[in-house]
């Protein structure tokens, strides 16, 4: 079976049967500590979860990953549905995803041109693994990429329970998980350089919005979900802080605390930390775990690269902006020197977006996720325009 080509998810399904024909595998739900044990969880799968899966190739991080997300989409369905058919759970599959990214212009399109309704899943897949990683899906997701894959499958088991509010509860969901890994590392003791800058954007993402952060998240709420959720809520909170392979007081204080208010056992807690620590005994998972799935410092390093090369590509008309602008020229001005008021920031953003409108490359910062980059926009505008603050330049 070759997950890169087309055609893979219904071999998929003949193995899956074949398998289960011969009692080495059922349709029941993958055990929790699988999942931790596989990697899967934390964006890293070491192993397909139908095994053996027979394959002249050596598989990609890709091709597990994107395999294992599928068996456990399957495996939910076939729990809700027990006597459905392959094709019946491919439709359903694909109807799920339909759902939840319904509104988001075209993202179907793409597929219009297969007819068979696998082809259209296999497309869809393809396009989730490579949407984990884009800068902008959804705000801050990008940063634990391939590991947030998760939160489809526990979007998918609501889904089949109750077909409406799978799209909120997402949102509310990543929200959630974010803000607790964002605690996580500001519980470190000794955060590096790229710990400190992602902090700093989290909170100045947080404070040119328009919601508080105590309306957004609720971790105490967090006790009514299904313990799955408030498993995965402490995984990625280890993951979080153990980029440096260590772990200080304070950092295990915070997790033990986490543990309570989320009501799990300390025992949850162990077998996160000692899934984690098997992982990246081999050298190979350990870079693409802290590396490639939290990759701090290049999140934000690209963020940055990103943000000057639209601000260069748009210099002339961006000049003449905040030229005929006034008050947003002198407010940018003040932010070189002293923290803006609350105010201030408000009249900032939404000077700014309304800028973005007008121009059709910076639409960008109007996207979900957009607002992540905007505090990086404002602090490059004065540096990389400095002629539109200069008050002695003399114009031509």
């Amino acid at each position: 079976m070759n997950p890169s080509a087309s055609g893979w998810i219904p071999k998929y399904m003949a193995l899956w049967q074949d398998a289960a024909a011969l009692g080495t595998i059922n349709f029941s739900e993958v055990p929790y500590l699988v999942l931790q044990e596989n990697g899967f969880l934390y964006g890293v799968s070491v192993a397909p979860l139908l095994f053996p899966l027979p394959t002249k190739i050596l598989l990609t991080t890709d091709e597990l990953t994107k395999t294992n997300l599928f068996h456990l989409l399957v495996t939910k369905y076939f729990v809700h549905a027990p006597n459905a058919t392959p094709k019946e759970a491919i439709t359903s599959i694909l109807e799920f995803y339909h759902h939840i990214e319904k509104g988001k212009k075209g993202f179907f399109q793409q597929f219009a041109r297969y007819s068979k309704t696998h082809a259209k899943l296999e497309g869809v897949l393809s396009v989730r693994l490579h949407e984990s990683n884009s800068l902008l899906k959804r705000s801050f997701t990008s940063l634990l990429t391939y590991a947030f894959l998760y939160v489809d499958v526990l979007a998918y088991e609501h889904y089949l329970q109750k077909k409406t509010g799978t799209k909120k509860l997402i949102n509310e969901y990543e929200n959630l998980v974010l803000q607790t890994c964002f605690e996580a590392l500001q519980s470190k003791q000794k955060k590096n350089k790229y710990d400190k800058l992602l902090i700093e954007l989290f909170e100045a993402t947080s404070s040119y919005t328009n919601t508080k952060k105590s309306e957004q998240f609720n971790l105490e709420n967090a006790t009514t979900m299904p313990i799955e959720q408030r498993r995965y809520i402490l995984d990625l909170s280890c993951l979080a802080v153990w980029d440096d392979h260590t772990m200080d007081a304070s950092e295990e204080h915070f997790l033990k605390n986490l543990c309570e208010r989320l009501q799990l056992p300390d025992a949850d807690l162990v077998a996160s930390v000692q899934a984690i620590i098997m992982l990246t005994q081999n050298k190979s998972v350990r870079l693409k775990l802290f590396e490639y799935s939290h990759p701090v410092n290049q999140f934000y390093k690209q963020a940055t690269k990103t943000v000057k090369t639209l601000i260069i590509r748009n210099k002339s008309r961006l000049l003449t902006e905040l030229d005929e602008s006034g008050e947003l020229l002198l407010l940018l001005g003040k932010s070189t020197t002293r923290e803006l008021s609350k105010e201030e920031k408000k009249k900032v953003r939404s000077q700014l977006l309304d800028i973005c409108k007008t121009i059709p490359s910076l639409t960008i910062f109007l996207l979900p996720g957009g607002t992540l980059l905007l505090p990086l926009f404002i602090k490059l505008i004065p540096q990389l325009l400095p002629s539109a603050f200069d008050e002695n330049r003399i114009e031509k």
